[in-house]
């Protein structure tokens, strides 16, 4: 007898042992009534983490696998649920190279629950190369189910690959290995093949990124990866080939050294010479301009331009270069400064003619709903941000040939979300200030304009906000270390801050230790920061500049250290503040109420009703850096404390209005003065324009300006 055979038979003999003593008890005699588990389902069947492969097909694996199934007892078995237990039978069988069947057969030493998996982890000693079957069935104890592979079911079936692929072959009709290669902005086209036949994916990644997976369009053929390159420099592609047991090649690199993104095909700076009557092209062709033209407006101040032309909005107001500077249906990107003179209408600022209409339109949509900016291309327009009469945004749009996408930057940030767009396939002049219509041209630039770019190729993120970069510049530095004749100076020769003559005194740590070697003395305290700091005694103290250091209708930044001298003041103190119409138009300030530092505006309400829009946690004994950036271009503004932002940055449409000099350590409500601080002040610093949140850590440190 088999030792199945006695297995079975002795599994046998105890359940009629077991059914006489329950008869004899409780008159439940399950094991007579025992109903045969239920087929495996090849659902319930896996090879190793694969589905179960069945026909033709096989399941590639890079090892033995394991193989798994989920038994089911029958539901119609009566058997408490304690004994609803089966156990699996295993079978694989192959062919070997000599044509004789090979069998394995595995069963597993313990029972499982009915409607848990059950394994086999195949042994070593099966076959690479070569197609191996296997089934499976269910053994309660009294009887076995029908095997997966019978009654309509079907033998699983695998391979065991021993063998990795071939590494791969990397080439690319676009870029070389050789040289440097254009470039940014400029999609490039990488083939991966391996020689090996049962490749199914590659596993690629660029410098820097994380990695990706590519198939081929059949097993074992190339695969092809479309790149747009963002930044300059060396760049490689690293490859691994994977075949279907997953197993990965050896590593192909392939370095390429990208070029910066090529200059714009056409630009017109329009800072030329009042009373011309064209605008010369840095490149392209001149653009002649209409009698509603005139050169030499303002310049959106810190950017490199020196002037701008203003368009009146009339029949005149443009500017052409009577000639298409975009190909129709390619990528291409069109940016601008603008500063509209109104925004109640639809205005243009770049357009190019096809037939009877616009293939695209850069401006700003205006009427009787809130003006945005926009960019359409064909049929299909992208909008965002918020245009403001009198203010300079930078635009750029771009129409992405290979994705399909338009894109609309404002002020260097995509406010919208892309849009599919098709352009027009007829390319006509381009136009600067007016867009093409069914009877004529429309939508006439009222305004100022600078600047104007055409780029062939796609202007990247990183170059969107360069385009659209105002580089802030020091307006004043007070290191507070000297005073003369009432008045600390500003480092480069500015209107120094004046002391009052009251309160006021500035602290100069003694050059020499005065203790000397007396274990009983008090060392004296530091200044905050280098040699010296502005001390305020509460009451009538207090420092400013006699004329304004900053434009706080543009965008601004403001810092200092300080220290506060009372754990606990009686009411709160102000740090700095800006003079705005009849009161401050900002605020910097400790309060004692909620111990936190805050940032205040006036408020819409009353006159003197203020507004705290920001506010920190204070520590008011400790020496705090503290600065406060005004970002005019995206209407926020935003408190530092310590280099961290503190919180989320504030809107502020409506912009902060004040021509006051400088206050330290004082306000002003109506016509009087208060909230004076009892502290140490040091290291004051403005700055014209908003510094970005990756340099506000280096303020205070008593280096200097750091733009």
């Amino acid at each position: 007898m088999s030792d199945r055979r006695r297995r079975t038979t002795g599994i046998l003999a105890m359940g009629c042992a077991v059914a006489v003593v329950l008869a004899t008890g409780s008159g439940a005699a399950y094991a007579a009534n025992n109903v045969p588990p239920e087929q495996p389902r090849i659902n319930d069947l896996l090879t190793g983490t694969g589905a179960c492969a069945t026909g033709e097909a096989e399941t590639y694996v890079s090892g033995p696998p394991v193989l798994s199934a989920v038994l089911h007892d029958s539901e119609a078995d009566n058997q408490p649920s304690e004994a609803n237990r089966v156990q699996a039978e295993f079978e694989a069988w192959w062919t070997d190279p000599s044509g004789t069947e090979q069998r394995l057969a595995y069963t597993p030493a313990a029972t499982g629950t009915s409607g848990i998996q059950q394994v086999w982890r195949m042994p070593d000693e099966v076959p690479a190369n070569t197609v191996v079957s296997w089934h499976v069935r269910a053994d309660d104890g009294s009887a076995t189910s029908a095997w997966s592979s019978e009654n309509g079911g079907a033998a699983c079936r695998f391979v065991y690959d021993d063998t990795p692929p071939e590494p791969a072959v990397i080439t690319s009709p676009d870029y070389s290995e050789e040289g440097w290669q254009d470039g940014v902005g400029v999609y490039g086209t990488f083939v991966l093949d391996s020689p090996s036949p049962d490749v199914v994916s590659y596993r690629y990644r660029f410098t820097g990124e994380n990695p990706q997976y590519v198939s081929p369009a059949e097993t074992g053929g190339p695969a092809t990866v479309r790149r747009l390159p963002t930044k300059s420099g060396p760049t490689t592609l690293s490859v691994y080939a994977v075949d279907r047991a997953g197993h990965s090649s050896r590593e192909t690199a392939y370095t390429v050294a990208v070029q910066a993104g090529r200059a714009p095909t056409a630009r017109w700076t329009l800072a030329d010479a009042a009373g011309s009557g064209s605008a010369a092209a840095a490149s392209g062709a001149d653009a002649r301009a209409g009698a509603g033209v005139t050169f030499g407006g303002p310049a959106p101040t810190l950017t490199s331009l020196t002037s701008t032309a203003h368009l009146d909005g009339g029949g005149h107001g443009f500017l052409t270069p009577d000639v298409p500077v975009v190909e129709d249906g390619g990528t291409f990107a069109v940016s601008g400064w603008a500063r509209p003179g109104r925004t109640d209408r639809t205005m243009t600022i770049v357009s190019q003619d096809a037939g009877a209409r616009a293939a695209f339109a850069l401006g700003l949509n205006g009427g009787d709903s809130a003006p945005t900016w926009s960019f359409t291309v064909g049929g299909a327009h992208v909008t965002g941000g918020a245009p403001e009469t009198g203010e300079w945004a930078h635009l750029l749009g771009i129409y992405d040939a290979e994705t399909g996408l338009a894109h609309l930057y404002v002020n260097g940030t995509e406010p919208g979300t892309p849009v599919t767009a098709t352009p027009a396939e007829e390319a006509g002049s381009f136009q600067i200030g007016r867009a093409k219509g069914p009877v004529g041209y429309r939508n006439r630039w009222n305004g100022d304009l600078g600047e104007i770019q055409v780029h062939d190729r796609v202007v990247v993120p990183e170059e969107a906000t360069a385009l659209a970069h105002r580089t802030p510049q020091p307006r004043g530095y007070w290191a507070l270390e000297t005073a003369a004749d009432g008045t600390s100076p500003e480092q480069n020769g500015g209107a120094p801050l004046r002391l009052s003559p009251t309160g006021a005194e500035l602290y100069t740590t003694p050059a020499d230790d005065p203790c000397g070697w007396d274990p009983d003395c008090v060392p004296v305290e530091p200044a905050l920061i280098g040699h010296g700091h502005l001390h305020l005694d509460g009451e009538t103290g207090w420092a400013a500049t006699d004329v304004p250091v900053v434009d706080t209708g543009d965008s601004f930044t403001v810092s200092t250290v300080v220290r506060l001298a009372d754990a606990v003041p009686a009411h709160p103190m102000t740090v700095l503040s800006l003079a705005g119409e009849g009161a401050d138009a900002l605020q910097l300030r400790y309060d004692p109420a909620p111990q936190a530092w805050q940032l205040v505006v006036p408020g819409s309400g009353a006159a003197g009703e203020s507004t705290v829009i920001a506010s920190h946690r204070a520590m008011p004994d400790s020496p705090t850096r503290l600065a406060v950036v005004y970002d005019d271009q995206a209407d926020t503004i935003t408190l530092y404390v310590d280099g961290t932002a503190a919180g989320a940055p504030a809107h502020s449409a409506d912009g902060l209005h004040g021509e006051g000099p400088l206050q330290v350590g004082r306000s002003r409500a109506s016509e009087s003065y208060g909230d004076y601080l009892h502290g140490d002040i040091d290291e004051v610093e403005v700055y014209a324009g908003a510094l970005p949140g990756s340099l506000i850590a280096l303020l205070g440190r008593g280096t200097g300006p750091i733009a």
